[in-house]
């Protein structure tokens, strides 16, 4: 069997990786090519799968840890995919919260899996609002916005970018082209090693100037950042996870997209009342097989709900996933108080299944200390 291009997308949660991927599999089935896709979570239930399993190519999920420490489970997954439909490209998504994935996944696979794997260079995607959030931590830029999530936090955020091949500079329409080229020089100044793109995965704008730049035959994984463990692993801890699938029933003509907006409205609400952050906060709901998709990537942004569902389907089936700067269990009780505060009059809910924990400490299987 040929080597399959591996594309390996990492970031910051909320930094847009999934909707990059479902519009890369898009363009790349309209250019004649086989897809397949990898997701990857510290647990299962993960919204990314649901949203991608959409996207018409097959998809495998890595989950209960990051690539790094779920290696052989991310090998398998690739390999599954490449044996069912031998997709010309595979695109892996790593867990937003991960990094070091240069010397504990990419240096691997080049090694020891040359033969079936053609490794691409290691795209980071960094959401403009966030820059300068780093920026601020790093240099005290003018810009004096208090960051948003705890320093051992940003050090995860600063690590990804420093072992990028490539930063893509996501949701570059939501600045002006003067604010676009500051972002982009102070990206250059401070991680000279990498190029800069700038790109709108939620409109497509740049994501076919990315997959020209990936289907290069270039060198992958060309740096190893010095990597702190004990701050790495405080970083993960400081947030708060929970995974929740939801039963949904209307007591009458129910508007879905109105009770997604409120629920990311009210969870907004809460945390910003108990003066703790919100990383990422994102849903899918299913009715009558039809879907709705919602994000919400900080406390102080606006929900944004995608998608319409015709009709006024009685049922409704909901994933949540949640990210948050905030003990898991006040993470959990934000999230009921969120669904009995959206659901009251209107909607009956059964949680089946509700998890809220923090990452357990990194531990990846392999760990290169060179480039190979």
């Amino acid at each position: 069997m040929q080597t399959t291009r591996l594309i390996l997308v990492g970031g910051f949660l909320g930094a847009g990786k999934t909707t990059l991927l479902a519009q890369a599999t898009q363009r790349l089935v309209g250019r004649g090519k086989r897809v397949g896709l990898v997701t990857n979570d510290q647990a299962a239930n993960l919204v990314d799968t649901a949203i991608l399993e959409r996207s018409g190519a097959p998809v495998q999920e890595v989950a209960g840890g990051c690539f790094c420490c779920r290696f052989e489970d991310l090998v398998a997954s690739l390999d599954k995919l490449r044996e069912a439909g031998h997709p010309d490209v595979l695109i892996g998504e790593p867990v937003g919260s991960c990094t070091d994935l240069s010397a504990t996944v990419l240096q691997p696979i080049k090694d020891a899996y040359r033969q079936r794997f053609r490794v691409a260079p290691f795209s980071v995607l960094v959401d403009v609002r966030q820059v300068r959030t780093l920026d601020r931590l790093r240099r005290s830029l003018a810009d004096k916005t208090p960051s948003r999530l705890p320093a051992s936090v940003m050090y995860i955020y600063q690590k990804q970018l420093e072992e990028a091949d490539l930063i893509v500079l996501n949701k570059a329409d939501l600045l002006s082209p003067a604010e676009l080229a500051e972002l982009e020089h102070s990206l250059k100044e401070a991680f000279p090693r990498a190029p800069v793109l700038a790109m709108s995965a939620l409109r497509g704008d740049g994501v076919d100037r990315w997959l020209d730049f990936v289907a290069q035959d270039l060198p992958a994984g060309r740096t190893i950042a010095e990597v702190d463990y004990d701050t790495y692993a405080a970083g993960e801890a400081a947030l708060g996870w929970l995974h929740a699938t939801v039963r949904l029933v209307a007591d009458g003509t129910t508007d879905w997209a109105g009770f997604c907006r409120d629920l990311l409205a009210i969870a907004r609400r809460q945390s910003a009342e108990r003066s703790a952050q919100i990383a990422h906060l994102k849903l899918h709901l299913t009715a009558d097989g039809q879907t709705l998709t919602a994000n919400l990537t900080a406390s102080d942004d606006e929900p944004l709900v995608r998608g319409t569902l015709r009709g006024w389907p009685a049922q409704a089936w909901l994933l949540l996933n949640a990210r948050a700067a905030m003990d898991p269990e006040h993470l959990r009780e934000l999230v009921r108080h969120a669904l009995e505060a959206a659901a009251s009059g209107r909607v009956r809910f059964v949680l089946d299944d509700l998890e809220s924990f923090a990452p357990a400490r990194p531990q990846p299987r392999h760990r290169y200390d060179r480039v190979v």
